[in-house]
């Protein structure tokens, strides 16, 4: 069931949507279904490569927790994503979010738009607008590639040239990737995202996710109360070994944050939406 509800979820992977910013209510049911001039994304050699390395890159992580089974959730958190997401400068992108069914304190993100969260960092979320700046972390990083930069960096010249080639023949004849380039790529991503990204892309993707997140309509400080929740837990505790392990410590990360309060307090005071999140929550943990 486990394999059939991954199978099924991945297969969504489908949708890709272009849209100009627009004001924001916070109403994501009637903004979402309101977007007009919806297109299919013209993809170029560069964003099939990119594609298939965030396909093979989510699939490993994935390999690890699948999302969690309970659709409303995953419907919310992707309503919240997406416009978050649609704010940045890559809102092409066919952007796909999912919670992992998993205590670990973290969240994920891999080329080509995919955004992973964790059951554990969800529950200790308060408000619509700590996703919103969870989230707008992860997308930021793909906006700004780093994932793609450094497995780019650290798989070779060869393994990309290789790739990129079998991406494009993958789009033509609707091919799969060879196992070997898989398992490759594969072994490359397990490597990187258990020893994480430089300091500096972290510090990069908490300021623009913020901005994303306020452009979005939410409290600017949303992704900040995130960082100040993440200080307060005990830092041995095992659901933190991997954030720890692989991110910079969150007070450091929240003063480095707070070297932009001029941009971030530029948006004055915006939504929380703390009942709808609460609400949300309420749901999800129902036996």
């Amino acid at each position: 069931m486990a394999v059939k509800r991954f199978a099924l979820w991945a297969a969504a992977f489908g949708a890709v949507v272009i849209c100009g910013a627009q004001a924001f209510d916070l109403d994501l049911n009637r903004a979402l279904g309101e977007l007009k001039n919806l297109k299919t994304a013209v993809i170029g050699p560069d964003l099939q490569e990119e594609e298939e390395i965030g396909r093979v890159a989510a699939a490993t992580l994935l390999g690890a927790a699948h999302p969690v089974s309970a659709p409303a959730l995953e419907a919310y958190v992707n309503k919240v994503g997406l416009w978050v997401a649609l704010q940045s400068e890559r809102p092409d992108l066919p952007w796909r979010f999912a919670v992992l069914d998993t205590d670990s304190i973290n969240a994920f993100a891999a080329p080509g738009g995919y955004v992973l969260i964790t059951r554990g960092l969800l529950m200790h979320l308060h408000s619509e607008a700590e996703l919103a700046g969870a989230l707008g972390h992860e997308i930021a990083h793909v906006v700004l590639k780093h994932h793609l930069h450094a497995l780019r960096r650290e798989a070779g010249t060869q393994l990309m040239a290789d790739l990129s080639s079998e991406a494009v023949a993958r789009s033509s004849a609707r091919a799969h990737l060879d196992p070997q380039l898989i398992g490759a790529l594969s072994g490359q991503v397990k490597t990187l995202y258990s020893r994480g990204l430089d300091k500096s892309d972290e510090y990069a993707a908490d300021q623009l996710g913020a901005q994303l997140a306020a452009r979005a309509g939410y409290d600017p400080y949303g992704l900040a109360a995130v960082l100040q929740t993440l200080d307060g837990i005990d830092p041995s505790t095992g659901a933190l070994a991997l954030l720890y392990r692989t991110h910079p410590r969150p007070a450091d990360r929240l003063a480095a944050l707070m070297k932009i309060s001029d941009r971030l307090d530029a948006y004055g005071a915006q939504a929380t939406v703390s009942e709808r999140f609460d609400a949300q929550l309420a749901a999800f943990k129902k036996p």
